[in-house]
């Protein structure tokens, strides 16, 4: 889906500062990611646009995403889901599945049914979003923030001329009192502070912003994700990159589990994959949001006087540049502690994302992962049992000729990586054995390969979009 990203997204070549309508710092975000993937820039790709690409896609796959239906609710007994859905005319229909993902938002149905606390806390503040088209220094097609003494105001380029995302802060109104603001209630703020000439308000909507994870992500066979599961401050952009962080987790692991034989005990790894990284983000964003948004005198001059130079400075390096693009990208994020991890050679450990390296002009070590299967990669010289043992198993096996570059993206020569098919490393062997594979299946009751016969007869376990 890379093409249809890139075309439809805009990539950010800088990230302005501003302070009472004054450019303060810029700090260039291009190829910060370089040697690290191929995409090493910040990519701009709206959540509604990229809602549409997925249901085309679905489309084509034969899913049609049921809009306007509601979940009323469900039960979970013996081995499936049974949930009651109410249509846009207010009929009612009973749904049969074998699991349910409730991937419904922050005041999820699924949570809420389950019991399933949500700790955490809720900013006093009002916080508006907006999209809207005009001209004037902040419709350059980059990232502008404005540090205001008392209030905070964020702008992020959109696919379009003059056309930009609008966040911040409503000052001075009452909790309450968010549905019935509009945007001449923040329209003095945005003219005044970037020089902004609006000539179009696509839409506005205001919110609270609350930093919460759930308690669990999973209740028999029921499972929570994206905004159900954690939600934060819009600090970093990592919300909709989490959710389908969640996603992608979850559906490798269903698929093998009703497709594959694979025993059920794979979808136990769900949770403790991915809520520990949820904690950590909800933590890290809430302590970012705090000392962007405090309104104290000190605050305000601790992120003017101290920070933005600071941040100057050290954008500067590479190695800050790089580990900046490595927690915003979240190819940092690794489950090194799952017991689907196993093993480690040079700086790779089970659990960690594979390394993207270029194996060859326009070719690298990533383009095998589309197949979204397990695998084997193999770099330099591999055993000569490697191949047969493979084939045993069903898996496929990718080698690449040796280059030092591959050292300095972590990998070891001849070691064997056992490759999920979300793209994390499953096993590291340094001496490529390729008897630790069999162990490894056997000893968690996986399997390598999906019957992909019964999708393609269209007899697998019918799927319910909302």
């Amino acid at each position: 889906m890379a093409d249809a990203l890139l075309e439809g997204g805009v990539q950010v070549p800088a990230a302005n500062f501003w302070v009472q309508g004054t450019k303060v710092a810029r700090l260039s975000l291009e190829r910060m990611g370089e040697g690290l993937t191929p995409f090493p820039f910040a990519l701009i790709f709206p959540q509604d646009t990229h809602e549409r690409v997925l249901i085309e896609r679905l489309e084509t796959l034969g899913v049609t995403v049921e809009r306007r239906t509601e979940l009323v609710r469900f039960d979970q007994e013996g081995d499936g889901v049974r949930a009651t859905l109410r249509r846009a005319d207010g009929a009612e229909e009973t749904c049969a599945a074998s699991y349910l993902a409730g991937c419904d938002g922050a005041h999820s149905t699924v949570r809420e049914a389950l019991a399933i606390g949500f700790p955490g806390g809720t900013y006093a503040d009002i916080f508006f979003v907006a999209d809207v088209e005009g001209s004037g220094p902040a419709t350059n097609g980059e990232i502008h923030v404005d540090l205001g003494r008392s209030d905070f105001l964020a702008v992020f380029p959109m696919k379009g001329p003059g056309r930009v995302r609008l966040v911040g802060t409503v000052l001075e109104r009452a909790a309450d009192e968010h549905g019935q603001l509009t945007f001449d209630d923040v329209r003095d703020r945005v003219i005044g502070h970037l020089r902004f000439t609006i000539d179009r308000v696509n839409w506005f909507s205001t919110y609270h912003v609350h930093h919460r994870v759930a308690a669990k992500f999973r209740e028999r066979r029921a499972f929570l994700l994206g905004d159900a599961a954690h939600v934060h401050s819009p600090v970093g952009s990592q919300g909709m990159n989490t959710g389908i962080g969640d996603a992608v987790n979850l559906a490798w692991k269903l698929a093998a589990v009703l497709n594959g034989g694979t025993a059920e005990s794979l979808l136990e790894t769900y949770e403790p994959e991915r809520i520990d990284f949820a904690r950590r983000l909800v933590a890290t964003t809430d302590r970012a949001f705090t000392v962007v948004t405090d309104r104290g005198p000190i605050a305000w001059r601790v992120r003017t006087v101290l920070v933005l130079p600071v941040a100057r400075l050290l954008f500067r390096l590479s190695a800050v540049r790089r580990f900046l693009f490595r927690t915003v990208s979240q190819i940092g994020v690794n489950y090194r502690d799952s017991p689907l991890s196993e093993g480690a050679a040079g700086t790779v450990r089970g659990g960690d994302r594979l390394p993207w390296v270029e194996t060859a002009p326009h070719e690298d070590n990533f383009a095998p992962l589309t197949g979204l299967e397990w695998q084997v990669h193999v770099h330099g010289e591999s055993r000569r049992d490697v191949a047969a043992a493979c084939a045993q198993l069903g898996l496929s096996l990718h080698r690449f000729a040796w280059q030092p570059a591959m050292r300095r993206a972590g990998l070891t020569p001849g070691a064997l990586y056992l490759v999920r098919p979300d793209g994390y490393v499953a096993l590291v062997d340094s001496d490529g054995d390729p008897e630790r594979l069999g162990r490894y299946f056997l000893n968690r009751g996986l399997t390598a390969t999906l019957r992909r016969d019964a999708a393609t007869r269209g007899d697998s376990p019918s799927v319910r979009a909302r």
